[in-house]
């Protein structure tokens, strides 16, 4: 193959199917992925609609999951054929900060390096939406699905469900059995995840706050109370939990999630919103000694913990995707409101 189909984000709301060069080896620790399940990480909504900024065009999707069809000399760990996950960031595993399990943050390649996002250097990544990817670091970053978990549920495992997982699993290890109450929004899919991993974990109260009726309808069905709630500048907090993740990734929603945080307690954001600066109330948090965490997943080094729970069968990432659509529908489906798409290979 000397060529391959590429969808291609131009603009908000614009896409399309490019014929671009084949990924092929380049190097021998390298491995070539064919995707065979993409799930529409929760951001990727936001750059289709242009709510998130970006600018074109370059590869789209980045959960992947897929089949190995090559593999450079010195990869030792895979063979073609083999079902895998890909992580969405590009890391090493042998610098210093992939070592410590900072895998969002390797050292050996560019900042935020990752698939299906405008490059930040001078290498493309390309995009999971597409015939083939490379993986430039397969043994580093491949991770083989075991045989019980589907294809579409080891998509999203590469980094929403990770990332919903994080969110809950250091907290709940500091205070196993701990109510937690999420805070639901435009993170859509990884304030699910989050309920789905407290359950799993194994907290007490699993509280679900969301204005969206599909999402508070699924948190119900995946064990939480779900409980709708408008957020705006005067919401006040009607009780404090030990443990809250923010994942609305709105300014209203942050500053209640934070005063619904009990003294000494630990809040954790999915994402920063949709602007560069938002207000917090310091001076309340800091009386309180609340500890609040934002980051994005370190994607590869959550993918081990969460396909174990996938693999016992306490997490099943498929209770949360709500559409399947095949992947030369891709371009049409991005900007639909389903609350987890996931693009299935033709």
């Amino acid at each position: 193959m000397t060529s391959m189909q590429q969808l291609t984000f131009i603009k908000p709301k614009q896409f399309e199917w490019h014929e671009v060069p084949a990924a092929t080896i380049e190097n021998a620790g390298e491995a070539i992925v064919r995707p065979l399940a993409v799930t529409r990480c929760d951001l990727d909504l936001y750059m289709a609609s242009g709510m998130y900024p970006m600018k074109g065009p370059f590869a789209f999707g980045h959960e992947i999951a897929g089949e190995v069809v090559e593999i450079g000399d010195g990869v030792t760990g895979f063979v073609p054929g083999d079902r895998v996950i890909v992580p969405f960031q590009i890391n090493c595993g042998s610098c210093d900060n992939c070592r410590r399990g900072w895998t969002n943050a390797c050292t050996t390649v560019e900042p935020f390096a990752a698939y299906g996002f405008a490059p930040t250097g001078d290498r493309k990544w390309g995009g999971g939406l597409s015939d083939l990817v490379n993986v430039p670091f397969a043994d580093a970053m491949l991770v083989k699905i075991p045989d019980n978990v589907s294809i579409t549920s080891a998509a999203a495992i590469s980094d929403n469900a990770g990332d919903g997982y994080r969110t809950v699993a250091e907290p709940l290890a500091q205070r196993p059995g701990a109510d937690i109450l999420i805070v639901g929004g435009l993170a859509q899919s990884v304030g699910l995840f989050s309920v789905q991993a407290a359950r799993a974990l194994g907290a007490g109260r699993i509280v679900y706050r969301d204005y969206d009726a599909d999402r508070l309808a699924k948190a119900k069905a995946l064990g939480a109370e779900a409980i709708q709630t408008q957020y705006g500048p005067d919401l006040r907090a009607t009780e404090e939990f030990p443990i809250v993740v923010e994942a609305a990734g709105l300014p209203d929603a942050l500053v209640f999630a934070l005063r619904s945080t009990q003294p000494c307690g630990i809040c954790s954001g999915v994402s920063a919103g949709m602007s560069n600066q938002t207000n917090i109330p310091l001076r309340s948090m800091y009386m309180k000694g609340i500890t609040y965490t934002i980051s994005r997943v370190h994607a590869r080094a959550e993918i081990d913990h969460l396909l174990d729970c996938a693999h016992c069968g306490s997490i099943t990432p498929d209770e949360v995707i709500t559409r399947s659509v095949p992947f030369s529908q891709a371009a049409d489906a991005m900007m639909d409101p389903d609350i987890k798409i996931v693009f299935e290979r033709d």
